[in-house]
């Protein structure tokens, strides 16, 4: 056989073998993509994203969207080539498996999480949209988790409202691990509460609960990387009564990442005339109760769902802006907020065309 036909062959079936390896071959990374965006002043599956009994509402045009992303599965073994494509590719992008399963959490593990978070994601939301327009909302600390295990298995139960510990009014969450932790562990602590079901009952009511109880609850020590302490095994939250009836309709969603949106679109609901003026605003961001911005991930998969949809401006996080800013999509203008208020007034800009002063997102 010929030196150079020889050669060719050889490489050949180099090259064959290199590509079998990369596609047989997992790596550990996962991908992310644009998912679908929808408008929170719209419909999806045939009724309203955002919607409101018990208060006066108004019609609003344009578009308040809020952006998702798509990511593979937990189980979903990438290969080599994909990757490669994957890096490749404009509108993918691909991140350690690890980014988005840490410590080898499940596919339904990831999916119960997100859950979690996106219902706390909507009751944010409604708190800051109604602390905007000042209207008052109703707010108490209550029992979030319960570690299985713990001292307070059996004891404490999610939803539980906190009213004391140790005979000291509780106001916030963290006034619950600060006042556990002044025991040393062995001790006891009494918390005051009124039990889910009375609350709950009560809130279907429109009553004050009338039940409290006292439950004394024996610390541990803690078991975690920080400095030893008393602890009970529970998480402490905030829940809310509100003055009318609000509900999100939006299945299929996960993560806390919709919360300026929706609180934007109910904003817009409960408020005379447009605060898009008509146009296509998208965005993206966790919001807490005092309408603070957070970031989130996946923000360049985002702005390419919002672009191709037709998005004309897009709602940054402040945290978020610079790496946004690397690969902006052409003629998508991204807009800097770090608070509910800095998204109003820049909608109040949009929406009057005075486009010139807004805080647009740079390179970091």
């Amino acid at each position: 056989m010929p030196r150079r036909t020889a050669t060719m062959l050889a490489s050949t079936l180099m090259l064959i073998a290199l590509l079998c390896a990369g596609v047989f071959i997992p790596v550990p990374y996962s991908e992310m993509s644009p998912g679908p965006t929808v408008n929170t002043l719209g419909d999806h599956d045939g009724e309203p994203v955002l919607q409101i009994t018990g208060h006066k509402t108004y019609d609003a045009s344009g578009h308040l969207n809020m952006t998702t992303v798509r990511v593979t599965s937990a189980e979903y073994k990438m290969n080599l080539v994909e990757a490669v494509y994957g890096w490749l590719s404009h509108d993918t992008s691909v991140v350690q498996h690890e980014t988005l399963y840490p410590d080898g959490k499940t596919e339904e593990e990831a999916t119960q999480e997100n859950a979690e978070e996106f219902s706390q994601s909507q009751e944010s939301a409604k708190v800051a949209a109604l602390k905007a327009l000042d209207i008052p909302v109703k707010s108490w600390v209550v029992v979030s988790t319960v570690v299985k295990g713990s001292p307070s298995q059996g004891r404490l139960h999610a939803g539980d409202v906190i009213k004391a510990v140790d005979g000291t009014t509780v106001k916030e969450p963290t006034d619950v691990s600060e006042l556990v932790t002044k025991h040393k562990p062995g001790e006891d602590v009494d918390f005051t509460i009124v039990p889910a079901k009375e609350q709950a009952a009560a809130e279907k009511e429109r009553r004050t609960p009338t039940k409290t109880e006292k439950i004394t609850v024996t610390t541990e020590t803690s078991d975690d990387e920080g400095e030893a302490r008393a602890i009970v095994g529970i998480s402490a939250g905030t829940d809310h009564t509100f003055p009318f009836d609000i509900d999100i309709k939006l299945a299929d969603v996960g993560g806390p990442s919709a919360g300026l949106m929706f609180a934007l679109g109910l904003y817009d609901k409960l408020t005379p005339g447009d605060l898009t003026g008509g146009k296509f605003v998208a965005g993206t961001g966790t919001i807490d109760d005092t309408g603070k911005v957070g970031p989130i991930g996946g923000i360049g998969m985002k702005t390419i769902g919002a672009h191709d949809k037709g998005a004309q401006y897009f709602l940054t996080p402040a945290d978020n802006c610079a790496t946004a800013a690397e690969d902006t999509p052409d003629g998508l203008t991204l807009v800097k907020v770090d608070t509910i208020d800095d998204a109003l007034g820049a909608l109040k800009d949009i929406s009057s065309g005075k486009t010139d002063d807004l805080p647009e997102c740079t390179k970091g």
